[in-house]
């Protein structure tokens, strides 16, 4: 076991204390949940009338690294982002606060959107199933001002930072939070700023990152350095690029930690019936970079965010979070399995 109860404890033990700062997209996930007993028939179209029986808001996105951040029990959180000055955007910065997450930094921009995902929902049979989702982006360049707003937060509080967490969620170049611009200006602040821990995650764009830690997915790394690698051999090529480490999740295979000189293989830990894992890479960043935070070597890093990963996937049709209580009890189960082996 590469974590043992003890070392779980002293990284916890230091939660409380650190100051994470969220870069990036933050999106509203807005469930409407319907009843087909009750659908209508609109008079004016002929069509069905889906009936909302129950709404339910939460962070998402770059919201669902702090909802991991703030269960951990992290002490202090920003959010620093742009969003709209609309429904939605009060309904997010309601639901950051309500899981301790500082706003004040949360630029609310009338010429924005506040990125939503809108997630229709069928209840029947004491079940929730997804229809198709409706998603609300920009879809035009953030204004520099807006840019201006950003950096000029992310320095003003960096001084008092032990880590910065880029949530790069949006496609389409440059209508995110994370431009061109602000991922340069993120390396220098890097550079400038050795103490504390950069780390990236981003869809489409994680190889233009340089200077910071980086985040793929297997799949991600693989379409930044152009191979068709295993985990290691892509890690170690993208952490030569852009001269930090690198995480690169594999899913049920784990986490491999990579430098440019060689790779540490945590393994996923193993879950009985059924899963999802939608968020369980945002819960992985949390846990790699509060390990970081808290004096882990990447090898540990990688294996706390594999619990926590092991830990959100066993909850159903909700985007998860892993506490402490949880990361302790999923780790006993896991140390009783390797004994009866």
């Amino acid at each position: 076991m590469i974590l043992s109860a003890r070392r779980l404890e002293e990284i916890l033990a230091r939660l409380p204390a650190l100051r994470v700062a969220v870069v990036g997209d933050f999106f509203l996930d807005k469930y409407l949940v319907t009843d087909p007993g009750l659908s209508e028939v609109s008079v004016e179209t002929g069509l069905e009338a889906r009936q909302v029986v129950e709404i339910r808001c939460s962070p998402g996105a770059a919201g669902t690294v702090t909802n991991n951040l703030s269960a951990l029990g992290v002490g202090r959180i920003e959010a620093v982002g742009v969003i709209g000055q609309n429904g939605e955007g009060f309904d997010l910065a309601r639901g950051l606060e309500a899981t301790r997450v500082a706003t004040t930094c949360l630029l609310h921009d009338p010429s924005r959107f506040t990125p939503t995902y809108t997630k229709p929902m069928v209840r029947e049979g004491g079940r929730e199933r997804e229809l198709e989702r409706l998603d609300i982006k920009n879809r035009t360049a953030l204004p520099s001002a807006a840019e201006d707003a950003v950096l000029g937060s992310l320095r003003e509080m960096l001084p008092g930072l032990d880590a910065v967490v880029v949530a790069d969620q949006v496609q389409e170049r440059n209508c995110g939070v994370v431009t061109d611009r602000v991922r340069g200006e993120l390396a220098a602040l890097a550079a400038q700023n050795p103490g504390v821990v950069f780390l990236a995650d981003s869809r489409v764009r994680i190889g233009e990152f340089r200077g910071v830690l980086v985040k793929p997915n297997l799949s991600e790394g693989r379409a930044a350095c152009g191979i068709e690698g295993e985990p290691a051999e892509v890690g170690t090529m993208l952490a030569r690029r852009t001269g930090r480490p690198v995480f690169v999740t594999a899913g049920e295979r784990g986490i491999w930690a990579c430098d440019g000189d060689q790779a540490w293989h945590a393994p996923a830990v193993r879950v009985e019936g059924p899963i999802d894992i939608v968020g369980a890479g945002d819960s992985a960043t949390a846990g790699i970079v509060t390990a970081l935070c808290a004096g882990a070597t990447l090898e540990e890093a990688a294996a706390l965010g594999c619990l926590c990963a092991s830990v959100t996937i066993r909850k159903l049709g909700t985007t998860g979070t892993a506490s402490p209580a949880e990361l302790r009890a999923a780790l006993a189960h896991t140390q009783r399995q390797h004994h009866s082996e």
